[in-house]
C-alpha cells in the first residue's frame, strides 16, 4: 500500500513496463522475420510457424466447411451469446459512421471532405494463453460497418493446427471468410506485404505480444495500424460506498489476463486498503488462472490510499488507464473530473467485462498511457477522407490575388503562376 506521492512513481513504472523502444533483442528478431517474409512469403511463414508453433501449416488457410463446422457445433447459449454481442456492438457502431461534408462559400466555390472505407482490412487475433472471439467481433464489425470489402483474419493455432472453434464461430456470424493459422511478426508481414496465399490489406488491427506490436510499428507507413497495444490495465477508484468483493473479483479480472496485466486501487479509504489483500487471496482459492493472476499481482499490481477523490482522479489522469472503473458514491458526476481514459465503467453494475464482451463501445483501446492523446478502435480506424475542392472563376478572382501573396513568400514561382495564368 502506497501513499499518492509513492503511487505516482510507481504508477509511472507501470505505465512504461513494456516500452518497445528498449527491446532491442526482439527488434532485431522480428525484423528478421518481416525481411523473410517480404522475400519468401508462403515459404517463410510455413518456416517460421514450424519453428514458431510446431506444427506445418499447409494449407494456411482455414476452410470454408471448418469455420461453418465451427458455428454449427458451437452450443446454443454460446450462439445466442455470440449474436447478442455481434447486435449490440453493430448498433453502437453504426452510430460512428462519419458524413461527408460539403459546404457553398462566399464566392460560389464548393468546399468539403468525402468519407471512403479501405478496400481490405487484416485482424491480427491473439492464441496461447486464452482464445478471444470477442477480439474477432470488436474488430472486425467496425470494418464491416464502414463498408471494407474484404476482411482478412490471422490467427496462431495451437500445436495441431487447429484455431479456437469459438474463435472460428465468432468470425462466422461476422462474415470473414478468409482466415489464416499464422500469427506473430510473420502474420503482420504476410498482411502487410502480401504472399502468394495471403493478401495484402490496407489496415492492420488487433492486439498481440511484444513481436506482433514491434512488427506492426515496422509496418506502419507501408500500411495502417490501429495502434501499438500494450497489455491490459484497470485502475478502480472506490470509496465507502465500494463493496469489497466486487473491487477483488474486478482487479482479478484484469490480473487473469496476462502476467503482465496490470491491476489498481485507489482508494480513500483505509479499511479497504487494509483488507483487499486478504480478499483477493480468498478469491484466487481454486482459481483456474491463479499462477497468472498472482504473477501479475506481484509484479504490476499498486493499492494508493489517497487523502480525498481528487487525488484519485489526479493520480488517474498521469496513469490515462485503459480501463477506469468508478465504484463510488456519486460516479457520473465524478466524470466531469477525468480527462484520460480509454473506457469509464461508471457504478457497481458496469464492471470492466461488460465492456469487454457486448456493452457495444470497442473494446480495443489504449494502454501504456497513450489513453492521454489516443481513442478507442472505431469504425474511423477503417476510413480514410479526401477533401474536395471546387472553386469557380468568381472563387478565383476573389482569392487569387492572396494566394499570389502567399506563394511569393514561401519563394514557389510556379504556384504563383499557376494562378496568374488564369486570372489573366
Amino acid at each position: 500500500m502506497a501513499d499518492h506521492k509513492i503511487g505516482l512513481k510507481r504508477l509511472k513504472e507501470i505505465s512504461s513496463r513494456t516500452c518497445v523502444d528498449n527491446e532491442d533483442a526482439v527488434a532485431i528478431t522480428v525484423k528478421k522475420i518481416l525481411d523473410d517474409v517480404k522475400k519468401l512469403g508462403d515459404k517463410a511463414l510455413v518456416q517460421f510457424t514450424e519453428k514458431l508453433d510446431g506444427f506445418t501449416p499447409k494449407p494456411l488457410a482455414i476452410s470454408s466447411k471448418q469455420i461453418l463446422d465451427a458455428w454449427n457445433t458451437t452450443p446454443k447459449a454460446l450462439q445466442e451469446a455470440l449474436s447478442l454481442a455481434k447486435k449490440r456492438i453493430e448498433t453502437f457502431h453504426k452510430l460512428q459512421i462519419p458524413k461527408d461534408v460539403l459546404l457553398n462559400g462566399t464566392h460560389g466555390e464548393i468546399i468539403g471532405r468525402k468519407w471512403s472505407p479501405v478496400d481490405k482490412a487484416g485482424i491480427y487475433i491473439p492464441g496461447g494463453r486464452a482464445a478471444y472471439p470477442s477480439t474477432v467481433l470488436m474488430n472486425a464489425i467496425p470494418a464491416i460497418v464502414a463498408g471494407v470489402e474484404e476482411i482478412i483474419m490471422v490467427s496462431p493455432a495451437n500445436k495441431k493446427g487447429e484455431i479456437n472453434k469459438t474463435v472460428l464461430a465468432a468470425a462466422y456470424i461476422t462474415g470473414i471468410n478468409k482466415i489464416f493459422r499464422i500469427g506473430g511478426a510473420q502474420a503482420i508481414g504476410a498482411l502487410a506485404f502480401g504472399t502468394e496465399t495471403v493478401p495484402r490489406v490496407d489496415v492492420i488491427s488487433g492486439p498481440g505480444n511484444i513481436y506482433v506490436t514491434l512488427a506492426k510499428k515496422s509496418v506502419y507507413g507501408q500500411v495502417g495500424i490501429d495502434s501499438l497495444a500494450g497489455p491490459s490495465e484497470v485502475l478502480i477508484i472506490a470509496d465507502k460506498t465500494a463493496n469489497i468483493k466486487q473491487v477483488a473479483s474486478d482487479l482479478l479480472a484484469q490480473a487473469e489476463h496476462d502476467p503482465l496485466a496490470a491491476a489498481i486501487l485507489l482508494t480513500t479509504e483505509t479499511n479497504l486498503a487494509e483488507k483487499i489483500n486478504s480478499e483477493i487471496e480468498t478469491q484466487l482459492k481454486e482459481h483456474p488462472r491463479a499462477n497468472i493472476c498472482l504473477q501479475a499481482l506481484q509484479n504490476w499490481g499498486l493499492i494508493v490510499l489517497c487523502k480525498d477523490l481528487e487525488t484519485c482522479a489526479m493520480l488517474s489522469n498521469k496513469f490515462a488507464p485503459e480501463h477506469l472503473e468508478l465504484l463510488i458514491e456519486k460516479p457520473i458526476e465524478f466524470t466531469k473530473k477525468i480527462k484520460n481514459a480509454g473506457a469509464i465503467f461508471i457504478g457497481e453494475w458496469s464492471p470492466e467485462a461488460t465492456g469487454d464482451y457486448l456493452a457495444g463501445p470497442n473494446h480495443t483501446l489504449p494502454t501504456s498511457g497513450t489513453a492521454r492523446f489516443s481513442s478507442a478502435l472505431a469504425v474511423e480506424t477503417f476510413m480514410k477522407n479526401s477533401s474536395i475542392i471546387n472553386f469557380s472563376k468568381e472563387a478565383l478572382k476573389q482569392t487569387g490575388n492572396a494566394i499570389i501573396e502567399l506563394a511569393n513568400s514561401e519563394g514557389l514561382h510556379s504556384h504563383s503562376q499557376s494562378i496568374k495564368r488564369r486570372l489573366n
